[in-house]
């Protein structure tokens, strides 16, 4: 919790249908600030769509979402500028692929954020440093592989200094070789101190770096407990199902 007790997300009694699909089920959820939380579950549980609800590229039919103590606003100026607050990093990079990764990194906070060039630039220089790809800035994303992609968009998403960052199955898109160099840079992040939310299937990113993992199955949250605990003693047969799966693989 940040000082005032104020959860950095909250989301209170969600739900969401696709037609006639319930894919959130009365969803109650809280983030600390500097916490990073781990969703696992199976294919169709409803991870990616609760990681989509917290930024509303998913709108919600009842509940509230708030980040930092603010509910979600609806569209307009105002969702536009609680979505900069709230970093985004998909399984695909969507870069933008006629701009160097230097731009792709500058592009948001000139336009958004309203930095001058300079800042903007030194700002994302430092960023990809930080992601380990510095000496790559003058390239295109098509240039890049698919690892060094999705560390550009981790220092796109960075450079609006996100109050919370949210990842959804970041590394699902790569080659296995890749994916270690993808998560080094999440691991980093949050030993930082990065309140994040990770959908993910790295259950070696889940013990390493999670402090607490949700599991969800059928639109619900079923478990959410310390990594130790869901790992060694999950309490539903949907968890122990699912990792009896994972983990003999």
């Amino acid at each position: 919790m940040t000082e005032t007790g104020t959860p950095m997300i909250r989301m209170a009694a969600v739900d969401k249908h696709f037609g006639e699909l319930h894919v959130l089920k009365d969803i109650n959820l809280e983030v600390a600030a500097g916490q990073v939380v781990v969703v696992l579950g199976p294919s169709g549980s409803g991870k990616s769509t609760l990681c989509r609800t917290i930024n509303r590229l998913e709108p919600i039919d009842g509940g509230e979402i708030a980040i930092d103590g603010k509910a979600l606003p609806a569209e307009g100026k105002a969702l536009a500028g609680l979505r900069a607050d709230v970093g985004m990093v998909f399984q695909s990079f969507n870069l933008f692929a006629h701009k160097t990764i230097l731009e792709n990194v500058m592009l948001a906070p000139t336009k958004v954020r309203r930095q001058n060039k300079a800042e903007a630039e030194k700002n994302a220089m430092r960023l990809l440093e930080r992601v380990g790809i510095a000496n790559q800035k003058d390239k295109y994303p098509a240039q890049l592989s698919g690892g060094q992609q999705q560390r550009v968009a981790i220092a796109r998403a960075l450079a609006m200094g996100p109050k919370v960052m949210l990842f959804d199955e970041p590394t699902s898109a790569l080659d296995p070789e890749m994916v270690n160099e993808v998560l080094d840079v999440m691991t980093t992040l949050a030993k930082e101190g990065m309140t994040m939310l990770v959908v993910t299937h790295e259950m070696g990113f889940a013990r390493r770096a999670a402090h607490r993992v949700i599991f969800m199955a059928d639109g619900e949250i079923v478990e959410d407990a310390t990594p130790d605990d869901f790992f060694t003693n999950p309490t539903s047969d949907r968890a122990k199902d699912f990792l009896g799966k994972i983990l003999t693989h």
